[in-house]
């Protein structure tokens, strides 16, 4: 495989310089800025894996500038590496803390996402609409999943996951519909998947953080 081979798959990608998808490149600051305010609001709390989800948070912003920068294979790697160390270290977050199962439980809950994914990836595939973010279409169905049965066991911690599902699916069909608005929006609709997901991670870390808090006032 060539890793400095270059990728071009983005509306406001017009050629393979540095700073060929300018905006999509500077609205990665979403992912930081909601890390930093997200840092402030986790530091000095007990929190470890809060504050494990943040630096992921931190991380998935700087892959995707490099991506939407260098646009290469290996770019695409350090874009994609941290979503997915993020996405596994939420659920196993919300499998110990939420369900609060044991340490076992939780990892064995996690390592469940593969056939999951790997189930439902190629469903999303053969269809038109989803195919072109259908490795990610999982995501926002499991965290529906988690709030639905969450519901009466924590309400507040359903409603705010909930949240965070339709904040990612608005994402995500901005996302798929990026190059099929090329004529009408020459920039490109793929730099809200950057804004509304910088806004989606830091507040499912706020819903991580506000569980946590909760369930140990009620001596959880």
């Amino acid at each position: 495989m060539d890793w400095t081979a270059q990728i071009d798959g983005y509306c406001e990608r017009m050629g393979p310089g540095y700073w060929a998808e300018p905006i999509n490149a500077i609205t990665n600051l979403a992912f930081l800025i909601a890390a930093f305010i997200m840092w402030r609001r986790v530091r000095g709390q007990g929190m470890p894996l809060a504050m494990i989800l943040v630096i992921l948070l931190a991380a998935i912003g700087i892959g995707s500038f490099l991506f939407h920068t260098f646009a290469t294979a290996w770019a695409a790697l350090a874009d994609v590496i941290p979503i997915a160390l993020f996405i596994l270290t939420y659920l196993y977050a919300a499998n110990r803390d939420f369900w609060g199962w044991p340490v076992w439980g939780a990892a064995l809950g996690t390592l469940a996402f593969f056939p999951y994914a790997a189930a439902l990836v190629p469903v999303f595939q053969s269809l038109p609409f989803f195919v072109i973010s259908a490795a990610y279409w999982p995501v926002p169905l499991l965290i529906a999943a988690y709030a639905v049965f969450l519901r009466t066991r924590a309400s507040a911690t359903a409603r705010g996951l909930a949240i965070g599902a339709a904040i990612l699916v608005l994402s995500l069909t901005l996302r798929s519909l990026d190059e099929t608005l090329c004529e009408a929006i020459p920039v490109g609709t793929h730099l809200w998947w950057h804004i509304l997901n910088g806004l989606m991670l830091g507040w499912m870390i706020e819903v991580y953080r506000r569980h946590v808090l909760e369930a140990r006032a009620d001596g959880r």
